[in-house]
């Protein structure tokens, strides 16, 4: 870092998509108005104009700078050359930001993007994780919807269980509690074109326990009772009744990297599980979702059905307007186990919410995670860098989201 040749703090590439522009808005009316930032993308007439539309929005700031860039090796290592963090919203990333997150682990860029596609962060953490830490180039990927809020409920649990009673975490269980919001055209259109570009046996493999971490984990310490995989319905006290949920394996994939690379896993805890789940109002509902996704993952595997479901979903950059997802809500709860060895191990609660549009939270992640990593001191520093976590921006990261109006909580459940 450090490089003569940069000429700002941060760059917003893929500004004048969805996802960019939300995240632009943010930077504009949050961001310290001395930031030095630059939007860049394929198209100078669509730069110009989102420039001009922020400068109505906040004319006070400094203006952002305008750079036009290519997915060429050339074009991405001058970009990421005139920058200290890049923030990447060019999606679906296993299509087209692979050589993005290759010229910022080269060139000792920080870089964070909020893609959910598994089998591709599993790809860039072989390839670049150790290129990226040698640079002292600090890459986060999943600092979105996947998996942040996850990710930072279980480090949360975690350090204050440590905090309290000096011990590890047995387990945490974290749950979708609530969740108003409909996807955008560029989600459903990775999730297609994620199974078009992976093989089974890459799903497979980039979705295995513990596949993410650096170090083995833990061994399964509980085994899954045959109604629980038959039904994929359970209980656990303070969460509800819970089911399957899609989101499980990614976000379960960063938890366990978050685990590993804290102190080889001693942070968490050397008997630390996680899970995830989606709550539902009965077992009958649970056990119909469960087989509805079931059946969904059957489908979607068949390439015709693939193809019909792209004639009927919004176009890529696509998205609701901001009138139809202000009343947007959604609600992590999580709910911890001290590692204590007695029959009654002491148990925390924590909760992460957000009301509003999903995607104007991922601009609000993006845009708060750069300004931590650009200007203050991070856990994710004192590590060298590398591919790393949420997790890895530590406390000061869940201070600053509560700010910006996320609403975050953790505390213990009195026995």
């Amino acid at each position: 870092m450090g490089s003569s040749e940069e000429e700002y703090e941060l760059i917003l590439f893929g500004a004048t998509g969805y996802t960019g522009k939300l995240c632009a808005e943010h930077i504009t009316t949050h961001l310290p108005t001395d930031l030095r930032w630059a939007l860049a993308g394929r198209s100078a007439s669509k730069l110009s104009a989102l420039a001009e539309e922020l400068k109505a929005v906040n004319p006070n700031r400094s203006q952002p700078g305008i750079e036009i860039s290519t997915l060429t090796t050339e074009n991405l290592n001058t970009l990421t050359r005139k920058a200290r963090l890049l923030i990447n919203t060019v999606g679906p990333y296993h299509l087209y930001s692979s050589p993005v997150l290759e010229a910022c682990a080269k060139n000792g860029t920080h870089y964070l993007d909020v893609t959910g596609e598994t089998p591709w962060v599993f790809e860039m953490i072989k390839k670049y994780h150790d290129i990226a830490k040698a640079n002292n180039a600090i890459i986060i990927p999943e600092i979105g919807i996947e998996s942040a809020p996850s990710d930072l409920l279980a480090f949360s649990i975690v350090s204050l269980i440590r905090e309290k009673f000096s011990v590890g975490t047995r387990e945490v269980s974290c749950c979708l509690h609530e969740m108003k919001a409909a996807p955008s055209g560029g989600t459903i259109a990775t999730v297609l074109s994620i199974l078009d570009h992976y093989s089974l046996g890459d799903l497979r493999q980039s979705g295995r326990s513990w596949a993410f971490s650096p170090i083995p984990g833990p061994k399964e310490q509980q085994s899954v009772s045959l109604l629980n995989t038959l039904f994929g319905v359970r209980s656990i006290p303070d969460l509800g009744t819970l089911t399957t949920s899609i989101a499980a394996t990614t976000n379960r994939a960063i938890v366990q990297r978050s685990w590993g690379l804290l102190d080889g896993g001693n942070f968490y805890g050397q008997r630390f599980q996680y899970n995830e789940y989606l709550r539902v109002r009965n077992s009958f509902v649970g056990t119909a979702l469960h087989y509805a996704f079931a059946f969904g993952a059957l489908a979607l595997a068949i390439p015709p059905f693939r193809w019909l479901v792209k004639r009927f979903v919004y176009a890529p950059g696509e998205g609701r307007s901001k009138d139809l997802t202000k009343n947007e809500v959604m609600e992590f709860q999580a709910i911890g186990i001290a590692d204590q060895g007695v029959p009654s191990p002491a148990r925390a609660f924590a909760k992460f919410k957000w009301e509003g549009g999903m995607y104007h939270l991922t601009g609000v992640l993006l845009a708060e995670a750069a300004i931590l990593i650009l200007r203050d001191e991070t856990l994710a520093k004192r590590l060298g860098g590398g591919l790393l976590t949420p997790a890895m921006l530590g406390q000061s990261f869940i201070d600053r989201l509560k700010d910006a109006g996320i609403i975050f909580e953790a505390k213990l459940i009195p026995s």
